[in-house]
């Protein structure tokens, strides 16, 4: 009678065990889903403890519009660039050439205004024509001929790159030339005061464009083919999506946007300088990445690369109003993204 005593207690502490573990799948389960359903919601959560610590550290000093309008300057150019740089993450793929069509884009507009003369109106259509044009290159090699995006958009980079140098002659429009003969160049760097908030042009179209392209990957069948292709491609190529068609269309429309962005950093710096913005596109990445988009496709939103670009703009006024030295900015961003791929590869194990 004791050893079926013992026997049926043993039984029981498994079943318990058991249970206890279904019960702790179920809460990671449930974790897993939230964190997939809602891509942009740990950078939400890291955006909003940053600001409480460094409030908490700075008081006023950094709670003012002063500080939290000029985040949203800081980071306007880098998020437009991560914009286009998402659209493209989206699809499985990388784009490196990003920040050499921005400021071949701006050299375009600036150089086709003051060596031929033409109206800035007429130089910006043409700015922004090359760059949809340099994106339909990208595109079209990538789609049509089946080459790496890696080795395609590095390649247009360095021609880009090597187009805007030997074009402008490494020569930089000064901002008083801007000013007095084609200030429509400097558009986006004009502002306007709100509520004692100063936002300028710039501003207001990355905030715009950031909820535009949420609305249309959400609500339009564009949108959910380009999450389609990024997922699966063969699947979504045998459920009759034109695959093809689809990542020219994204890559055009990210040349198109980085060539806005060339156009925003022209209205950001007052000049046209073939130099500027040689680092746009590792920050664009990074604003990706630290906005939870997977670097594997299929996953991630707009709104978490714009939470991203916030972040980093909150670190880096934020460690400057204290005082510290710069690299600590380098060093708790290399965290953060390193952090933010652990995360995407543990919810992908976990799906799994």
């Amino acid at each position: 009678m004791t050893n079926q005593a013992e026997v049926d207690e043993g039984l029981v502490q498994r079943t318990e065990a058991v249970a206890s573990f279904e019960h702790q799948v179920t809460l990671l389960s449930r974790l897993q889903h939230a964190l997939h359903s809602n891509p942009a919601l740990v950078p939400l959560i890291v955006l909003m403890m940053s600001i409480a610590v460094f409030g908490a550290l700075l008081g006023t000093k950094f709670f003012s519009s002063f500080a939290l309008t000029l985040i949203l300057q800081q980071v306007a150019i880098v998020g437009i660039v991560g914009a286009a740089q998402s659209l493209v993450i989206l699809t499985a793929g990388i784009d490196l050439s990003v920040g050499a069509i921005m400021v071949l884009s701006s050299v375009v507009m600036g150089q086709f205004t003051f060596r031929l003369g033409m109206p800035p109106a007429v130089a910006i259509a043409c700015g922004l024509a090359v760059g949809t044009f340099i994106g339909f290159i990208n595109g079209w090699l990538i789609a049509r001929v089946k080459l790496p995006p890696f080795i395609v958009t590095l390649g247009i980079w360095q021609i880009a790159l090597a187009t805007n140098f030997l074009y402008s002659g490494n020569e930089t429009i000064r901002a008083q030339e801007i000013e007095s003969q084609a200030p429509l160049l400097q558009f986006f760097g004009h502002s306007f005061s709100f509520a004692g908030a100063v936002f300028t042009y710039g501003v207001i179209f990355f905030i715009v464009l950031v909820v535009f392209l949420a609305y249309v990957l959400r609500h339009t069948a564009w949108g959910r083919h380009v999450y389609a292709v990024g997922d699966d491609p063969v699947a979504a190529e045998l459920s009759g999506v034109n695959t093809k068609h689809i990542l020219i269309s994204v890559y055009m429309l990210s040349g198109l946007i980085c060539a806005f962005a060339g156009w925003v950093l022209i209205g950001r710096i007052g000049s046209v300088s073939p130099t500027s913005g040689q680092s746009a596109n590792i920050e664009s990445i990074t604003a990706v990445v630290i906005g939870g988009i997977s670097l594997f496709g299929g996953r991630g939103s707009i709104l978490g690369m714009f939470f991203g670009a916030l972040i980093v703009g909150v670190f880096s006024l934020g460690l400057r109003l204290l005082g510290a030295d710069a690299q600590w900015t380098y060093l708790l961003i290399g965290a953060l993204i390193i952090g933010a791929v652990a995360i995407d590869q543990w919810i992908r194990k976990v799906s799994a």
